[in-house]
């Protein structure tokens, strides 16, 4: 099952819509829950929630159509976006970074989320901006302290999140050796979307084709199983001291072939199985 946000019009409510093949989308308007996915996923439980959505399809629920629709991120409440650092060896090669021997962790704000189909507007302040297409878990529970054994506790689903970046501010933290979160973190730096992927259509996270294109050029292409650290160490890993709370994201890290973005660039980022997820780069007016 795959799960929206959607808005029908950009000054309307948001409301939770399920996909399927062709680009129709389900309303779920009325169902407990409201706007949030993870919390319909919570309260009904799976198999009970896929059973209400199947019962609409066959039904006279209300459908729209993918094109018509202004799409919000998949997740309603998310607390923090953990992100991954070097978790592919050969993104590590290409920046001439060393593999980590454990997970390297930074934050993105909430505030950095937007979705499927809207523009990432970089700020005055960079002028060169890369994309980095990601597998992001979504987390499901509350936890803490879990053990990798039993990972799949915490998951609520998938999506796609691309991990936008203002390398030159980043090459410069990094040069005078201060954090580079901010680099990331701007305003519409969070992508994401254009659905939740419950877990029932992602039975291996760790075997899945990542891509991202740019004007219909492919410049990164890898596949999940290639990541140091699998989706079951770093849960244990964050939730070792940390509360993961539903909504919030673990982006998962990206692969290589990290490039330059123009003004008007369209990026395409895929993620087998779970969706893909389109946005359009606006470098603004003119900088001085």
């Amino acid at each position: 099952m795959f799960l929206g946000r959607i808005r029908r019009s950009p000054a309307e409510q948001v409301e939770v819509v399920a996909w399927r093949e062709g680009g129709e989308l389900l309303s779920l308007a009325g169902l407990r829950g409201g706007d949030d996915p993870v919390a319909m996923l919570g309260l009904y439980g799976l198999d009970r929630l896929t059973e209400e959505v199947d019962r609409r399809w066959a039904g006279a629920g209300t459908l729209l159509e993918e094109s018509s629709v202004v799409f919000e991120p998949p997740v309603a409440t998310c607390t923090k976006i953990c992100c991954l650092a070097l978790n592919y060896v050969a993104h590590a090669e290409e920046g001439g970074m060393e593999v980590p021997p454990e997970p390297v962790l930074f934050f993105k704000p909430p505030s950095a989320l937007t979705g499927h189909n809207r523009p990432v507007t970089a700020p005055a302040r960079t002028k060169h901006l890369e994309h980095e297409v990601e597998m992001a878990v979504v987390i499901g529970s509350v936890v803490r302290d879990l053990p990798a054994e039993r990972w799949r506790e915490a998951v609520a689903g998938y999506t796609v999140i691309n991990d936008m970046t203002a390398r030159d501010l980043q090459l410069a933290n990094i040069a005078r050796n201060a954090p580079w979160d901010q680099s990331k973190g701007f305003d519409t730096f969070a992508p994401t979307g254009p659905y939740l992927a419950t877990v029932d259509e992602v039975p291996d996270p760790q075997a899945l084709e990542l891509t991202l294109e740019v004007g219909g050029q492919v410049r990164q292409r890898a596949n999940t199983e290639q990541m140091v650290f699998g989706v079951p160490e770093l849960i244990a890993d964050l939730s070792d001291g940390m509360t993961l709370l539903p909504g919030d994201l673990i982006a998962t890290g990206t692969i290589a072939g990290i490039a330059p973005l123009q003004d008007g660039d369209v990026m395409r980022a895929t993620v087998q199985g779970v969706g893909t997820l389109v946005n359009t780069v606006d470098f603004g007016p003119p900088k001085p």
